[in-house]
């Protein structure tokens, strides 16, 4: 069915009610009948290298179901139930696909993000009480093997770890190099330890239990990362099964191939990318360890596209902007969609990467804690540009009042709310205490609206937009960032008072971390030296601060609260200042002021002789409009 607008997300609703509809209501029945229909057609490609003519492994929908079969009756035999947990700190790798299906099958999978810190991967593993944990074995320029050991001496619940050698994946002299290079890793910890594969193929291919029966939580999912203990979110099957289903139902047939070169910790890559092909029969593929950090994937994505005859392109803006520095130097006519999201998509990026790649881009919106996906810019109708689209079937947005608590007028900017099957209502958290005030009631009594920290608005035709954040986050390049991290890391400094972090503008990442400080009276430091004591406190590299300006007073409100929106009108300043003067351009920053529909604009005043259409591309690389000052 065409994907055009409301009318036709509305009559998908109006064929059956969302519980009537004869769907799986496990992973493992969902793969089962993926793999019935279409068992011999690819289902999962990765390559280890991004060279096109490297090495590439590639499993059937058969082979599919047989190993994630092998994998949940591997992690029963160590202990785990339906209750029990399966972690993983993998990068990318076939391993890393078993291990997520199996151990929702099993039990619940938790995916755990390879460039957190030894000390927050154990509180996550104590958090979740995680009885197994798959990770690398020890393997040249990589120190996941050394975290995953460090980590598990500090969770004691761990009991065995499954380590993935990336040696089986190797060609030629690399191959006969890695064993004699190969890093030292001592265990340090009373875990057991076992190679994944051996243990692997011990076992047989269909289940030797009883798959559940019901729905349950099947996966946790850890949010942010950047300050000391992330939250960890609970999937039910439910919702797992419903972002399958809109992928197969609205984006792909079995003729269709993804490239996925996102993490597989993180939702976009699990249950948005590989979920859809889960639903739809669809082949996904995934370059390198590390997705688009991988070494020469930027330099070879296109001719990936066309080696693969992609259809289907899942990428961010910061993956965008780069690629948009290299020629498309491959046949790419298979491609014929982009999917965005994880952060806003600057305009002048939009325009340029649609016309050097002829692809269509449908920029989306989803969160962790709603199982993930909520809109789209319909992929077969008008896509508002900056906007995140109309809600998915089955999906309804309330825009929220933040101070009356009340539904938003039209284009009137408020918390944004949503329900849907993959909203888990008052259980979003493991803590119960973190659920508290999370939710807005619905009409009927089983319906609860997911508050989720972003400002967003509705405007006539229902499209939604976001405006801002309520919780303040720094979104760098889809990363989410506490900037509660930032400031508590500076206030451990003796000569700092006060200090605000805001994400500042950038045409590469969408925003990164920018920290404003008031030091004490008769202090004596400069910027260089708070810059190098935060990056020694901070935790995670994505959210050391990139500029650090010391401000007499910072603004404050009455109640004495550092005032933010200050701040990031002084930041987009100084940074649409720096860049028109680098373009050359006789235009400065008048004014910063908040809009009621689109938030901070940016008003430029001509000093000279100056053209829109040069102002455009200069600050078209940035999401913050701006307009000429009156």
């Amino acid at each position: 069915m065409v994907y055009a607008n409301f009318a036709d997300r509305n009559a998908i609703e109006n064929e059956t009610p969302w519980e009537a509809r004869d769907l799986p209501a496990t992973t493992y029945g969902l793969l089962c009948g993926t793999a019935e229909k279409f068992g011999t057609r690819n289902a999962v490609s990765y390559r280890l290298m991004s060279d096109p003519a490297s090495k590439c492994e590639t499993l059937s929908w058969n082979d599919l179901r047989d190993k994630t079969g092998q994998a949940a009756n591997l992690f029963r035999s160590l202990g785990v139930g339906e209750d029990d947990v399966v972690a993983y700190l993998l990068p990318n790798a076939t391993e890393t696909v078993l291990t997520y299906l199996g151990g929702q099958v099993a039990g619940i999978v938790n995916p755990i993000n390879p460039l957190l810190d030894a000390e927050q991967i154990a509180a996550i593993l104590r958090e979740t009480n995680a009885k197994v944990l798959v990770t690398l074995k020890a393997f040249p320029k990589t120190d996941v093997a050394q975290k995953a050991a460090e980590a598990v001496r500090f969770a004691p619940n761990v009991k065995t770890v499954l380590e993935v050698d990336l040696h089986r994946y190797l060609t030629g002299v690399k191959r006969l190099i890695v064993p004699l290079i190969r890093p030292k890793n001592p265990v340090n910890h009373d875990a057991r330890v076992l190679d994944f594969n051996a243990e692997l193929a011990k076992h047989a291919t269909t289940l030797t239990f009883a798959d559940s029966e019901s729905d349950r939580v099947a996966a946790y999912f850890h949010t942010g990362g950047t300050t000391g203990m992330p939250k960890v979110v609970q999937h039910r099957y439910s919702g797992i099964v419903y972002n399958a289903w809109l992928g197969a139902r609205l984006l792909f047939t079995e003729k269709d191939v993804q490239m996925c070169p996102l993490p597989l910790f993180h939702v976009f890559a699990t249950i948005v990318s590989l979920g859809a092909s889960l639903g739809s029969g669809a082949e996904i593929v995934f370059p390198t360890p590390q997705g688009y950090r991988g070494e020469g994937v930027f330099d070879n994505f296109w001719k990936l596209i066309e080696k693969h005859k992609v259809t289907f392109m899942i990428t961010v803006p910061t993956a965008m902007s780069a690629l948009m520095q290299r020629k498309v130097d491959a046949d790419i006519s298979t491609l014929r969609l982009a999917f965005c999201g994880s952060a806003p998509l600057p305009l002048e990026l939009y325009k340029r990467f649609e016309a050097a790649a002829g692809v269509t881009i449908c920029e989306g919106y989803g969160l962790t804690e709603a199982t993930c996906l909520v809109s789209i810019n319909p992929p077969d109708g008008e896509k508002r540009v900056g906007s995140i689209g109309i809600p998915f079937p089955y999906t309804d947005v309330r825009i929220v009042s933040v101070t009356s608590g009340k539904d938003c007028a039209v284009d009137e900017i408020g918390e944004i709310c949503v329900s849907n099957p993959g909203v888990y209502g008052g259980k979003t958290y493991t803590e119960p205490e973190k659920n508290d005030g999370l939710f807005y009631p619905g009409t009927a009594s089983d319906t609860q609206y997911l508050r989720t920290g972003d400002l967003g608005r509705k405007d006539e035709d229902g499209y939604l937009w976001i405006t801002g954040r309520a919780k303040d986050l720094i979104i760098r390049g889809g990363h989410n960032i506490d900037p509660a991290e930032i400031e508590e890391a500076l206030a451990g400094h003796e000569a700092v008072a006060f200090a605000g972090a805001i994400g500042q503008p950038d045409a590469h990442s969408g925003e990164i971390p920018c920290v404003y400080v008031e030091l004490v009276a008769g202090a004596d430091v400069t910027s260089d030296d708070l810059l190098a004591y935060a990056k020694d406190h901070i935790h995670e590299r994505a959210a050391h601060p990139k500029v650090l300006e010391i401000l007499d007073e910072l603004p404050k409100t009455a109640v004495g609260k550092i005032f933010k929106p200050d701040l990031r009108k002084r930041a987009i300043t100084r940074v649409f200042d720096a860049t028109l003067t680098k373009a050359g351009l006789d235009a400065k920053v008048a004014s910063v002021t908040e809009d009621k529909k689109r938030g901070l604009v940016a008003h430029i005043a001509k000093t000279g002789a100056v053209a829109d259409e040069d102002v455009s591309k200069a600050l078209g690389a940035y999401t913050i409009p701006w307009e000429w000052a009156v």
